[in-house]
């Protein structure tokens, strides 16, 4: 397994656009996490960005799963990078 470093935007006005897809997308997360694939994941303070931490075994897998995401789908998450990620501490 290996871990990788997300980050993406969000669209303008994603907080209120957000609204609808909240509730399935926090609860998506939820079982990311308790499947240990999801580390961490939030906005930053400003709202532009999505910074996350996931474990897999490819950056394919990870491809998947964020645009299988209620939020790419229907564009709060309008783009995203992945980085392989080596922990230091």
């Amino acid at each position: 397994m290996e871990r990788f470093v997300l980050w993406g935007k969000y669209c303008e006005n994603a907080i209120e656009k957000r609204g609808p897809f909240r509730e399935e997308h926090l609860n998506r997360l939820s079982n990311l996490k308790e499947e240990g694939i999801l580390i961490t994941l939030g906005p930053t303070k400003c709202t532009r960005y999505v910074f996350g931490i996931f474990e897999l075994s490819s950056v394919d897998e990870l491809k998947k799963i964020i645009q299988e995401d209620v939020y790419w789908v229907n564009g709060i998450w309008t783009s995203f990078e992945i980085y392989p990620w080596t922990q230091a501490f």
